[in-house]
């Protein structure tokens, strides 16, 4: 009994530090982005609130674009459409 209740009690410690770390293993997007997750369509820019780059121990190179109503999607950063978006932006950033 005794064995039991410290494995317990060693899964739900181990259970609050993951989600003190920011892991979440409920979230389709985590922190890093796979293969079936990129959506392959171009995005209008005037949709985009913003963008991170994803972490460098992802497998996948990704950016992860959130929109004005609060969907996330990863993107592959070497896309057309976001090269031209970041262009712009960095354009319009310069000039202010």
């Amino acid at each position: 009994m005794k064995v039991f209740a410290l494995a317990l009690i060693t899964l739900l410690l181990a259970a609050i530090w993951t989600e003190s770390q920011g892991a979440s293993f409920r979230s389709p997007y985590g922190k890093c982005c796979y293969k079936e997750m990129f959506y392959k369509k171009k995005i209008p820019s005037s949709l985009i609130r913003s963008y991170q780059n994803t972490p460098s121990h992802c497998s996948r190179r990704a950016v992860r674009v959130e929109l004005l109503k609060g969907k996330k999607f990863c993107v592959d950063p070497e896309e057309p459409w976001f090269q031209k978006y970041l262009q712009e932006k960095n354009s319009t950033n310069a000039s202010m």
